[in-house]
């Protein structure tokens, strides 16, 4: 079964309509995710994706752009277990955004309810189907896919359909990282180590843990999950391009580079223009590779250790007069809605306003900030050191001096390849690196990246995936939308908009759809007359009949 798609076209629909003539008649809810499964067929995203996807089949009674979408619609939902398909099949809108060749509602001839009908892609059921596809056929699907090839389709294939929808701007800012997925301490966890960790969850030495502080530590079982971040200056987007799960103690630096070979080899030079790093990733030789051989610029932060470190640390006195105030640059703000008010309202306002302002003035002065409070910012460049050995190029190392509110001071230090940016540039560019901080929270708190329902490394890879590239698609469609201030939202905000938004008729005509209001509906039905009137009187029985006998072998209620 080919993937139908049908076009909008209200003008065509009612004149067909007032003819008597259409296809089907259904009833629908407007729901968020009825219009991001539209947006993201018509343009043909998950449709290009399965000509690549690794399937572990030779033969495929389901077609690999509906497995795509039912795990995509599943993740929408926040749900991870397979077994809740029939949920998400049922009470979101998916069904009504692919059309009436994948499913339909009909009624059970035993217990009267309404419920959905399938015809399914095959004839290997018994019963009639409930769903488009069993549930089991989606797990065993992702179980018996190839983690590892899994992945590398993600960072190849799928980024590839993001550059040809033009996903990546001009300017390139990627920003790497790691982060620890947790599971429960049970060694069937497929690839997953135990590891010692402080309150922070930040990895530790047991062997360097003073004997009466370990009780301030704990071992925790997990994963580590490498990902490469695609946003922009104002932060409107952010579209992951590569992603790993490794074993938790598996060192995040190799496998990032490797990842940005990988993509570059892939999508060419160019796509990563600036990349920006924490400390975790430091390694010479790989930071010189990038900007020799990809032309891409690093920004990453030096450890207090490094001989680099001490030695700007001298060359610090030469151009201490040469600092300069830094503050954070201003976060785009949406302009506020101007809706005019009535003047006795604006009055009180007035009024109100004045009282505030007068008691303000009252209270004493506010008490002085805490000493941790950082009151100013300062930075100053110390071009093209050539101290660090395994870096055969110039580094240009950005010092910022922070003045507490108790008057101390702490200095720390930004590496940059790019020779044009000012000390202050560079340092609001390290400054988006905290986005990808909010992006891993969301991830995690918001939409159960870690809550795995099994134990098999492919299952956890799958999860993660899917979860990762719904995140994306909806980043995309919310772009397109024009509302990327719900691009900074977590996703259970922007779920929140799988409600229904409104209910409409939908009439499918000749491979085009109409969605019409109740009123408008009636109207355009009580108003036909002659011919016209007998044909939609005839087709009505006929989807009537439809209705009652679309399941003839229904399992038992």
């Amino acid at each position: 079964m080919e993937m139908t798609i049908y076009e909008k076209d209200q003008e065509f629909v009612v004149k067909m309509l007032r003819q008597g003539e259409f296809d089907y008649i259904d009833g629908g809810d407007e729901v968020f995710e009825s219009d991001f499964f539209r947006f993201i067929n018509a343009r043909g995203y998950l449709h290009e994706m399965a000509k690549t996807y690794p399937s572990p089949r030779e033969k495929l009674d389901v077609p690999l752009w509906f497995f795509l979408s039912s795990d995509v619609a599943m993740r929408l939902h926040g749900c991870n277990a397979f077994h809740q398909y029939a949920y998400v099949v049922h009470s979101g809108g998916m069904l009504s955004a692919l059309g009436p060749q994948v499913g339909t509602k009909a009624v059970h001839p035993r217990t009267g309810a309404l419920t959905v009908s399938c015809p399914g892609f095959n004839k290997k059921n018994e019963y009639d189907r409930q769903t488009p596809c069993d549930q089991d056929f989606l797990r065993k699907m992702a179980r018996d896919t190839d983690a590892d090839e899994l992945m590398d389709w993600y960072n190849k294939d799928v980024s590839l359909v993001f550059k040809k929808h033009k996903q990546f701007d001009p300017e390139g800012i990627f920003i790497g990282d790691a982060s620890y997925l947790f599971v429960p301490d049970n060694e069937a966890y497929e690839r997953s180590v135990v590891m010692l960790f402080d309150k922070h969850n930040h990895p530790v030495d047991s062997k360097e843990i003073p004997a009466d502080k370990k009780g301030e530590y704990r071992w925790r079982r997990c994963y580590k999950m490498v990902s490469l971040l695609h946003t922009d200056r104002a932060g409107g987007r952010f579209v992951v391009a590569a992603v790993k799960v490794v074993p938790g103690n598996t060192h995040e630096c190799p496998v990032l580079y490797d990842m940005v070979d990988a993509f570059v080899a892939a999508m060419g030079e160019g796509v990563i223009r600036r990349l920006i790093l924490d400390r975790g990733f430091l390694d010479g030789e790989k930071i010189s590779r990038c900007k020799l051989e990809h032309g891409i610029d690093v920004l990453i932060p030096l450890k207090r250790s490094m001989d680099i470190y001490q030695d700007a640390l001298q060359l610090l006195p030469r151009v201490q007069e040469h600092f300069e105030p830094w503050h954070p640059p201003a976060v785009p703000q949406e302009p506020p809605l101007v809706v005019p008010k009535p003047e006795r309202i604006r009055k009180r306002e007035l009024k109100r306003r004045k009282t505030l302002e007068a008691k303000r003035q009252q209270q004493p002065p506010p008490p002085p900030p805490p000493d941790e409070t950082v009151v100013a910012s300062h930075v100053v460049k110390i071009p093209a050191l050539l101290s660090w050995d395994t870096c055969p190029i110039p580094l240009h190392v950005v010092v910022s001096r922070e003045t507490f509110a108790d008057g101390h001071q702490d200095l720390w230090m930004l590496i940059d390849t790019n020779a044009a940016l000012s000390p202050g540039e560079s340092r609001s560019d390290y400054l988006m690196r905290a986005r990808i901080e909010e992006r891993h929270r969301q991830f995690k708190c918001f939409t159960d990246l870690q809550a795995f329902t099994s134990r098999a490394f492919s299952l956890v890879v799958n999860q993660v995936v899917f979860i990762l590239l719904t995140y994306s698609l909806v980043q995309i469609y919310l772009c397109h939308c024009d509302s990327p201030q719900l691009n900074r939202k977590p996703p259970s905000r922007v779920r929140r908009q799988l409600l229904p938004a409104a209910s409409y008729i939908l009439i499918f005509c000749q491979g085009k759809v109409a969605f019409l209001d109740s009123v408008r509906y009636t109207d355009i039905i009580l108003s036909l007359e002659g011919e016209a009137r007998q044909k939609a009187i005839r087709k009505i029985k006929e989807l009537k009949q439809q209705l009652l006998e679309a399941l003839h072998s229904p399992r038992p209620p």
